[in-house]
């Protein structure tokens, strides 16, 4: 997952939106003695330190520094705007379009180093601040699309036809300028405007509050264990692992089992407690839905019926249809329709899934009817009675730290990357490491990757990747900066951290979008790396996973962690011969999440109590009762702590189908080192960011429009011949 850097940069992607930090919604002025007394005192808006060429201040970041380096930056900002409106000069590309892409910089610093803070190291401290910020996030961008003069400058250099003169790139970015402007409202009447600013204040607040619940609920809930007998199929990690979670809680001599992914879902696969099963599942499923302080459901409805109101006044049916405008589905209808052809499949995968394992429930004798906290139970037991491969044999063969060097060696291959780890430039947690990537040929530097892989409390779970800074050339040769961010489960001091087969495939994806940004070779920070539309921002990443699999990351980087013999042929040909195993379960459980959505997005604004919605979709939808979406809504962040992936979760599904078509490229080819498709993917995909239509990158680079054939055969379903 690409980490959105801003609630509202989603609805704004032109800008860094950022906060006012004064009462009420207009701008408090900045007295400029006082705005320079406090700009020598603030780190955070210094320029970097130059060192690789400029790197973040994190060793002199204080939570209470945060809002007034933001008064600083939006005065700057505000008064770099103002110079662009009150020219006299004839709106040009250069003195309108290129003169806004080059405000902000401050700004950018400013919001990079507190989104990290966000993400990494939440405090109760840095939620009274959020509480203040992100409403006047969205007053600050609303002021800046509802700039009447601003706009009729931006209008007047996209409709010229001096603009036919410009180069591909430079077109680009003034289609993008002008069409995010009018999707965010810069054409509504005032009283259009005023509204759509009041709820945009009011999602962010939501959005805030939901997003701090979740992490409360994954904080402060766990599962102890008091008895050894009860961590009974626990692999030596996890019981380790569970022993330090304790330890840090005060409680050594239990075993505590967080309520994060990273922890329910390996005890789910292995714990022989049916009792303790459930009750894991039960806690992690609840996220959100407890009837507690931290309960999301009365969040949700407000924000639905936000999103409907403001869909209608900028012109559209639906939120969905109204987020869709400018991705490459294009449309809901369209989106649905790709969802529901692979649905139906997956579902009839599932019920063969589920014959198979309460088969095995049946002749163990457990007498009992399978339930959703069996399914990775008994599919880890179908598994290696079908396949003979048992996922913690693998897990021997999968260390955290040699997977990491598998992924310098796959960009190496195939981009000519090298990294070099460094120790002289402050970090924000000591579990972070940096490293100076460079051009394996030219020696020059290309960008900067942080890697953050372990969980701790503050720290919001799954797996993402972030942006510190764009690559860009317009103020100066400037290199990226990329994170990595992950929830590994930390072990004993000084042994290897061992992760599953769906973990490695994990840290492949979101090294894919690191790559994604360290690629970029544009001129314009708002069409670099990964700022393109969100249902192709997921292609560059999950094609990225299938390179875990090839034989040469195998032989040299899955070592065993206690003899250091490369894993055996015999078991690469059991998980090539498994790959194909339990797609169904993976597949719906994503899927579903995906249309119910759509769907809820699509209900316009109908009264919507969120616990009925999820039941009744899920049973229009056929849902298998053995399992459940991925993410209920009541703790689905991707599309309630922002609007970034709303009514866009489809996006993985879309982007699933260009990888699975793009990794056929190489297959076709040479194989998955292939040099000139690896060109090819580099000179059409990796570096050109957002500088050209998404749908015309990939026809560039694959020759022709994407089918789902390839995924079908991916996922092991039934190909359907075309008409």
């Amino acid at each position: 997952m690409k980490n959105k850097i801003s609630n509202l940069k989603s609805i704004y992607p032109f800008v860094f939106v950022t906060l006012v930090i004064a009462t009420g919604c207009t701008p408090k002025k900045t007295d400029n003695s006082k705005s320079s007394e406090m700009n020598s005192n603030n780190p955070l808006v210094q320029k970097w330190d130059s060192r690789y060429n400029g790197i973040p201040p994190f060793d002199k970041v204080k939570v209470s520094d945060f809002l007034p380096a933001e008064e600083i930056a939006i005065a700057e900002q505000r008064n770099e705007i103002k110079a662009i409106t009150v020219s006299k000069e004839s709106p040009t590309f250069v003195n309108t379009i290129e003169a806004l892409e080059k405000t902000g910089n401050t700004r950018k610093r400013v919001e990079s180093v507190y989104y990290v803070w966000q993400s990494n190291m939440g405090s109760n401290e840095l939620d009274s601040v959020q509480e203040k910020m992100e409403p006047r996030i969205a007053a600050f961008g609303d002021s800046i699309i509802q700039n009447t003069a601003l706009f009729k400058r931006i209008e007047a250099v996209y409709n010229s036809p001096e603009k036919n003169k410009l180069t591909p790139e430079q077109l680009r970015l003034c289609y993008k300028y002008y069409t995010n402007f009018v999707l965010a409202g810069a054409k509504l009447d005032d009283k259009s405007k005023g509204r759509v600013a009041e709820i945009n204040q009011k999602l962010a607040a939501l959005f805030t509050k939901f997003n701090q619940h979740q992490l409360a609920d994954e904080g402060d809930k766990y599962m102890e264990i008091t008895d050894a007998k009860d961590l009974a199929g626990l692999p030596e990690e996890l019981r380790t692992a569970a022993a330090n979670a304790a330890e840090k809680k005060g409680k050594k001599g239990s075993w505590i089992i967080a309520n994060t992914r990273s922890s329910i879902e390996p005890f789910l696969t292995n714990a022989t407690n049916r009792t303790l099963r459930e009750k894991a599942w039960r806690m992690f499923i609840s996220r959100g839905d407890n009837g507690d302080a931290n309960d999301n459901n009365a969040i949700i409805p407000e924000i639905l019926q936000l999103r409907a109101e403001r869909a209608k006044l900028l012109g559209y049916p639906t939120h969905a249809h109204w987020r869709l405008a400018d991705k490459m589905a294009k449309t809901p209808e369209k989106a649905m329709e790709l969802l529901e052809s692979v649905f139906t499949p997956a579902v009839e995968r599932v019920h063969e899934e589920v014959k198979d394992m309460q088969a095995i429930a049946d002749k163990d004798g457990a007498k009992i009817k399978l339930e959703a906290w069996d399914y990775r139970f008994y599919a880890e037991k179908v598994r290696k009675l079908k396949y003979d491969l048992d996922q913690n044999v693998v897990k021997q063969y999968l260390q955290l730290e040699k997977l990491r060097e598998g992924l310098f060696y796959v960009a190496g291959e195939l981009f000519n990357l090298q990294f070099t780890q460094i120790t002289d430039v402050p970090v924000f947690h000591p579990d972070v490491r940096v490293f100076k990537v460079t051009n394996k040929t030219t020696g020059k530097q290309v960008g900067m990757w942080y890697f953050d892989p372990y969980a701790r409390k503050g720290k919001r779970s799954g797996a993402w990747m972030t942006a510190y800074r764009d690559q860009e050339k317009l103020n100066g040769d400037i290199t990226t900066i990329v994170s990595n961010n992950c929830n590994f489960i930390k072990g004993k001091e000084g042994e290897p951290v061992l992760i599953s087969w769906e973990d490695a495939s994990t840290l492949f994806h979101e090294f894919g979008h690191a790559l994604h940004g360290l690629n970029s070779n544009v001129n314009y920070p708002l069409l670099s790396g990964t700022n393109v539309v969100t249902d192709y921002v997921e292609f560059p990443s999950q094609l990225l996973e299938r390179w875990l699999a090839t034989p040469e990351v195998l032989n040299q980087f899955a070592l065993n962690y206690k003899t250091g013999t490369p894993i055996p042929k015999a078991l690469v040909d059991k998980i090539k011969n498994a790959s194909k195993f339990n797609t169904g379960f993976t597949t719906v459980e994503t899927l579903s999440s995906a249309l119910v959505d759509m769907k809820i997005h699509l209900a316009g604004d109908a009264k919507i109590d969120p616990k009925t919605f999820e039941k009744e979709t899920l049973e229009a939808l056929h849902m298998p009762s053995e399992m459940v979406m991925r993410h209920r809504l009541s703790a689905f962040g991707h599309i309630f702590s922002s609007d970034g992936y709303s009514a866009g979760y489809y996006s993985y599904l879309w982007a699933d189908v260009l990888s699975a078509d793009a990794f056929a490229a190489f297959t076709e080819a040479g194989g998955p080192y292939d040099k000139g498709v690896a060109k090819r993917l580099y000179d059409n995909i990796y570096s050109v960011g957002g500088t050209i239509d998404e749908a015309t990158a990939y026809r560039n680079f694959r020759g022709h429009e994407p089918t789902t054939d390839a995924l079908m055969i991916k996922l092991g379903f039934k190909v359907v011949p075309k008409k």
